[in-house]
């Protein structure tokens, strides 16, 4: 379990741009959520999204314990996890925004997109509501573009300027926008198949392992960076697929 602790705190805590939005903030939870590798997953998707580190700590002031007090949070088949502390002291804010932003509709599907093993591990408390309209991103939309055909297009046909150098294995950007999961997908790509092993997102992700270096030219972006992804794909209108097949 100490292995596990320390891999997730330099994740966490490898980057001065993370570093510099304050001391990181302790998360004490059970072995079993430990080692489901669940907070390996939430962690760095909040700080991306935030700024602000969240570690795993036995003794931090924000706990996630398998019975109350708390916020009822996610559970599995074992048991219901509520997330308590964190109220007072310097990071108190921090804290405040880690469990709203568990507890949002971000934070519930970012909880049932964790499939270690082809299925949902945990499954959100209370269901998300829905929200209507596209998800809003605060990047800058044209660096976002510029920044999508310089790496993205390697592989993936962006718009009409590349429609005709993408791989035909990889989906479309217009083809990804008719999921309804797109945002998230694009939000978490480093850790989806292939990229992990050719890209590196500042603060986020681990350094490569030397003793596997990336296959491609690496792929190295900034969180804000991505967030400019995020805002241009936003904009992006999802291709027509045309109407579903009829089985007679």
């Amino acid at each position: 379990m100490r292995m596990i602790h320390m891999c997730l705190s330099l994740l966490l805590t490898a980057s001065p741009l993370l570093a510099q939005s304050g001391a990181a903030i302790g998360l004490a939870a059970p072995a079993e959520i430990v080692e489901s590798g669940l907070l390996g997953h939430l962690l760095p998707r909040f700080s991306l999204k935030t700024g602000i580190r969240v570690q795993p700590d036995p003794d931090g002031t924000l706990v996630l314990a398998s019975e109350p007090p708390g916020v009822a949070v996610f559970a599995d088949d074992r048991a219901t996890y509520y997330l308590r502390g964190g109220d007072s002291g310097s990071n108190s804010d921090g804290a405040a925004r880690f469990r709203d932003w568990l507890t949002s509709e971000i934070g519930r599907r970012t909880v049932a997109a964790f499939s270690p093993e082809g299925a949902p591990r945990f499954t959100p408390v209370t269901a998300a509501p829905a929200e209507p309209g596209v998800p809003v991103f605060d990047g800058n939309a044209a660096r976002g573009e510029e920044l999508s055909f310089a790496h993205c297009g390697r592989c993936h046909v962006i718009g009409p300027k590349n429609r005709m150098n993408g791989l035909g294995s990889t989906p479309s950007f217009a083809v990804l926008r008719t999921l309804p999961d797109w945002d998230m997908r694009f939000e978490g790509f480093f850790a989806r198949n292939p990229h992990g092993a050719f890209t590196q997102i500042e603060g986020v992700t681990p350094p490569f392992d030397p003793a596997r270096p990336p296959p491609i030219v690496p792929l190295r972006l900034k969180p804000g960076e991505l967030e400019a992804i995020l805002a241009y794909v936003s904009a992006i209108a999802p291709a027509d697929l045309g109407a579903p097949l009829r089985h007679q």
